[in-house]
């Protein structure tokens, strides 16, 4: 009778448990419904993305010709939430009261049913047509690399091969794969929804870091960076919302993020 009472303590815990952490999770995906809807269906999310692309459009045009001894111009883009609209993956995981996971991150890439972003397509085309190469480099799995570029390649977006698409090894931070473009080409413009698209000083945004940088930075904003609206995710959230922890269990997630408001 003892040994029952313990065994059933035990599974009335592990229920419980679970329960809790299955509310935590759908809380967690609850603060993201709004930031998706957004992103689908708002019109000035739509306006912001051809906002942006404009702003580089005129970037590109005021580029003077490169001189002879001068290395040629590039553009390096960013995909996720750049080129490519990954919203249906996060509906998904919003409808199952899921988090991200690789496992289900690799599931949808090989759909390759992401569409472009608005805009995107009509860009990276006129700056092909002017002689310009375009960089993708993305923190997409290096094992994605093939579904990527065939994703890429059936929208129509130029340059989408294995020499263009970088995508992440073993060390997540861009500046080595902006080294390599700046080897061989001057990079013209960086586009992006992330800071760290743009520079390795926003890796760190530990102590206000980012926000500091965004502020000497602020004149390239809009000239050689161009800054994409996510609400959905990002290093603003791991790095500013949760203190660069990636251990929080769900709960603790919704504890923080109520904490973090600032209100009156």
């Amino acid at each position: 009778m003892l040994y029952f009472r313990a065994t059933f303590f035990v599974f009335i815990s592990l229920f419980l448990l679970a329960c809790e952490k299955e509310t935590a999770v759908q809380r967690t995906q609850a603060y993201n419904t709004n930031a998706i809807l957004w992103h689908q269906h708002a019109a000035e999310y739509k306006a912001l993305a051809h906002q942006a692309f404009n702003i580089a459009k005129v970037q590109i045009d005021n580029l003077p010709m490169p001189q002879a001894s001068l290395k040629p111009w590039a553009v390096v883009t960013d995909i996720d939430e750049t080129v490519l609209d990954n919203t249906p993956y996060n509906a998904k995981m919003a409808l199952l009261g899921k988090e991200f996971d690789k496992a289900s991150w690799f599931d949808w890439g090989l759909q390759k049913n992401a569409k472009a972003v608005p805009g995107a397509l009509t860009f990276f085309n006129y700056v092909a047509e002017k002689g310009i190469e375009i960089f993708y480099i993305s923190n997409r799995y290096e094992g994605q690399k093939q579904e990527t570029i065939e994703n890429l390649k059936m929208l129509g977006f130029p340059n989408a091969d294995a020499e263009h698409v970088l995508l992440k090894g073993s060390i997540s931070g861009k500046e080595p794969r902006r080294d390599t473009v700046e080897n061989t080409h001057q990079i013209a413009l960086l586009l992006g929804d992330n800071l760290s698209d743009f520079s390795a000083v926003f890796d760190d945004r530990t102590a206000g870091k980012a926000h500091e940088n965004v502020e000497k930075m602020r004149l390239l904003f809009g000239s050689k960076f161009i800054v994409f609206p996510n609400a959905i995710y990002g290093h603003w959230e791991t790095k500013e919302i949760f203190d660069n922890n990636y251990d929080w269990t769900p709960a603790q997630k919704d504890s923080i993020r109520k904490a973090k408001f600032i209100t009156y």
